[in-house]
């Protein structure tokens, strides 16, 4: 298996970059990675104003996979999730839905202790995922801090262990990379930041050809899930709605009205992130529907 240190990070998404590896398809890698500040909290006391902020939500990488080309699709599947034990929260001025309350910016260290989130002395659940995860956009470059078509910030709960994501591929090579884990985050991460953690991840990637998307996709064992951003959480959800919707019209002989009445039956908009420069939205639909439909959408 190849191995992929922390040491070669980026701080944006963008096909000008040099790939710090070369793998084939189907090569499955372990990424480690820092926490979204790069290891600069490590304490509640920590002057949180003297951070560099050009070193937030570093992503190990990129990584070149040979034959991917632009219009393919990189099939990403999360192997394993390994955490540090030891995370960090911030709120602040301006920051996530309730920064127009905060005069400062404060930190929190979180331990990490038999499978719980010691939050003072609350356990917390435990459920470890990656923030950041993506590949080079078709155009300029585009901060690790935000979500697009490419992937990137997308701060979806779901890209986590046993689930497989599908990103559309926009230059050669697809120039992949991911970083920002949470030990735990919510819909939404209204703070701007999940329990943010070092960790490494072990993923298998693999070219996928003869199929096309215009925005991420992630499915696991139970559902099928079409992912959106856009400036708005109507816009993002909107978005996600309708190309699921379209990808089932797509392999079936329904019209987009039944399948419409459908998906209001059966599939559900759910919230990513609703703090970063873009708003994410998922929407949802349960293997067991595409199963009786005889569609697989992937």
């Amino acid at each position: 298996m190849e191995i992929l240190s922390r040491e070669s990070v980026i701080y944006n998404f963008s096909k000008e970059h040099k790939p710090i590896k070369k793998v084939v398809s189907g090569t499955s890698i372990e990424i480690s990675t820092y926490d979204c500040f790069e290891g600069q909290i490590q304490s509640e006391d920590t002057e949180i104003s003297a951070l560099d902020w050009d070193r937030v939500n570093p992503a190990t990488g990129p990584i070149f996979v040979e034959g991917a080309e632009v219009g393919d699709v990189l099939k990403v599947k999360i192997e394993k999730i390994e955490i540090g034990d030891k995370g960090v929260m911030v709120v602040g001025p301006d920051l996530g839905v309730m920064g127009h309350r905060f005069s400062e910016m404060q930190a929190k260290i979180i331990p990490i202790r038999n499978g719980k989130a010691i939050f003072n002395e609350l356990e917390l659940p435990l459920n470890p995922m990656i923030g950041v995860i993506g590949v080079a956009p078709s155009g300029d470059a585009v901060s690790c801090g935000t979500p697009g078509e490419h992937g990137g910030n997308m701060d979806n709960k779901m890209v986590t262990e046993g689930a497989t994501l599908y990103l559309p591929i926009f230059t050669e090579g697809a120039l992949f990379g991911l970083g920002d884990f949470h030990a735990a985050m919510g819909d939404g991460e209204i703070s701007v930041s999940g329990i943010e953690v070092p960790g490494k991840a072990t993923v298998t990637l693999e070219v996928m050809k003869g199929i096309s998307l215009k925005q991420p996709m992630l499915e696991n064992e139970g559902v099928v899930t079409q992912i959106a951003s856009a400036e708005t959480l109507d816009a993002a959800a909107k978005l996600a709605t309708e190309l699921m919707i379209d990808q089932i019209v797509s392999k079936t002989n329904m019209t987009v009205q039944e399948v419409t009445m459908l998906m209001s039956a059966v599939g559900q908009v759910e919230v990513c992130q609703i703090v970063d420069p873009l708003i994410t939205a998922r929407f949802v639909v349960p293997k067991s529907l595409l199963q009786q439909l005889k569609v697989s959408i992937l």
